[in-house]
């Protein structure tokens, strides 16, 4: 394997990581999303947004010249972190959230996605993030095993997006910023 790394996102990546998020949701959501929402996927002017802005964090995993994957964190609104009844938690306040985190699958299973899952927190705990929560489809099992492989665990909470006319269910993961990457 070539030299791999993570780094904050530069202008320069924005057209790579909506490629990268428009090919991997194709490749991996096609039996959930309609065909017309997957089409549609083309969000370089939000990712412009939040690089240039700095509205969340972005990280870029890079292995050798290769952009293969990104992670957006940032603080967690209250809407993401608040429980099924609407109450928020008592640590509301220093959850953090993982808006998105996606390695291209061409190159999964490389370790991009725990580098950047450790970046993502270590950004967290910058801003004062004990805690970290996400969104992953409900069906997506390779995602869901991937958090809980990280120690991070659905919670119980799940919402049901309106994707194109479909339901499109997702479930809540959460879990510690004290991640440590561990090189084997």
């Amino acid at each position: 394997m070539a030299e791999a790394s993570v780094r904050p996102a530069v202008p320069a990546d924005v057209e790579e990581i909506a490629r990268i998020q428009r090919d991997t949701w194709r490749a991996a959501y096609r039996e959930l999303l309609p065909e017309d929402v997957l089409a549609g996927l083309d969000n370089v002017d939000a990712m412009r947004e939040l690089v240039e802005a700095g509205t969340a964090t972005v990280h870029v995993a890079i292995e050798g010249e290769w952009t293969v994957g990104f992670c957006v964190v940032g603080p967690a609104p209250d809407s993401e972190v608040a429980e099924a009844d609407g109450r928020l938690p008592e640590d509301a306040a220093t959850t953090g959230l993982v808006a998105t985190l996606l390695v291209e699958p061409r190159w999964g299973r490389r370790g991009h996605g725990g580098r950047l899952l450790a970046a993502g927190a270590e950004t967290l705990r910058g801003l004062g993030a004990t805690r970290g929560v996400s969104w992953v489809p409900e069906a997506d099992g390779a995602s869901l095993g991937f958090y809980h492989s990280a120690g991070w665990e659905t919670d119980g909470v799940v919402r049901t997006l309106d994707a194109g006319g479909r339901p499109f269910r997702e479930a809540r993961v959460t879990g510690p910023t004290d991640l440590k990457l561990i090189i084997s």
